[in-house]
């Protein structure tokens, strides 16, 4: 059995389509579904069963369910992915003893165990973005990117990160991501604003250095951090942190302009004051370092920025389809 948890978000899900084209059907996904469309991610998935976290939790966790069970792979993807939660209390329970957990359960079972960790741990950037350093002097700039640091220290600390691999994925987008509100990517956001007013809105910058919309990511379409994913899970030697991005940082503007581009329409673009809750807890620059995971032995080619959104475009959100929905 492969367990993935947040498997009806967004990567989770996708992940689960990419494993029933690889073959794989015997999936329990554990999530909160809630009263949102996520339910929708689910659409024509094939998995064994579905469990809510709460349930996972008591039965399996600090009960005895599963004990005669074979669980091969734990692709612990579930997580409070909301960058401006402000309840640290839930963010630590949910985040932080959570993971505990799940990591105890799938290391004592001696099942493959790989979580999500997150780019957002690098905080500004001071320290670079390498996937190689000491991760205690990481300084995160919210309650989620810190719930997320204190488990990767966790995992340092315990060993566990010597049997394990944790995922910091960089700015991931792509279809499955609708139910996420504020937390969608500017290309699904952006999209709905060309859709409705013709024009996109992108902050302006108040730093000297960096112009208005040129503030810059490392874009990763979804399913390279899936490819990435499932190659973390298949090899067991690859273990400790590793960043998944594109390796390469485009501007907000050459993103507006792929949708702009996917949609063929010629660009509109209107800058707006940054929100005064974001204002120093912004990153203006982030540029995965990937050569661990290349060094690993991950090969695949990375999935260009206008290809990506070309293909998210026009395929997934002018249609209104999830994965499992467009085969």
């Amino acid at each position: 059995m492969i367990v993935v948890t947040g498997g009806a978000g967004f990567i989770g899900s996708a992940l689960v389509h990419r494993l029933n084209q690889l073959g794989a059907e015997d999936i329990l996904i554990v999530d909160v579904l809630g009263t949102d469309d996520k339910w929708r991610n689910l659409n024509g998935l094939v998995f064994e069963d579905y469990m809510e976290r709460d349930e996972f939790r008591e039965l399996v966790l600090r009960g005895n369910a599963f004990d005669d069970i074979n669980v091969d792979w734990v692709a612990h993807l579930g997580a409070c992915s909301a960058t401006t939660e402000r309840d640290a209390a839930y963010l630590m329970d949910n985040n932080y003893a959570f993971s505990q957990e799940i990591a105890e359960w799938a290391l004592a079972r001696e099942a493959r165990f790989v979580y999500a960790s997150s780019a957002a741990t690098y905080g500004a950037g001071e320290h670079g973005y390498s996937d190689v350093g000491p991760i205690s002097q990481l300084r995160p700039l919210n309650g989620y990117a810190f719930s997320k640091q204190l488990f990767d220290i966790w995992a340092m600390r315990t060993g566990a990160l010597d049997q394990c691999a944790g995922i910091k994925y960089f700015n991931v987008f792509g279809p499955n991501e609708a139910h996420k509100e504020d937390m969608r990517s500017v290309v699904c956001k952006g999209f709905e604003q060309i859709r409705d007013t013709g024009r996109i809105r992108l902050f302006k910058s108040d730093r000297p250095e960096f112009g208005d919309g040129e503030q810059m990511r490392d874009f990763l379409y979804v399913r390279d951090a899936v490819a990435m994913t499932i190659f973390l899970l298949e090899n067991t030697t690859a273990n400790g942190l590793f960043n998944a991005g594109g390796g390469v940082a485009r501007t907000w503007n050459d993103l507006a302009r792929a949708i702009f581009a996917a949609l063929d329409k010629e660009p509109v673009i209107e800058y707006i004051d940054m929100p005064e809750n974001l204002r120093g807890k912004y990153q203006y620059h982030t540029q995965a370092e990937i050569g661990k995971i290349r060094l690993a032995g991950y090969t695949a080619p990375i999935t260009t920025l206008e290809d990506a959104v070309r293909d998210y475009v026009q395929n997934y959100l002018v249609p209104d389809l999830r994965l499992g929905e467009a085969g």
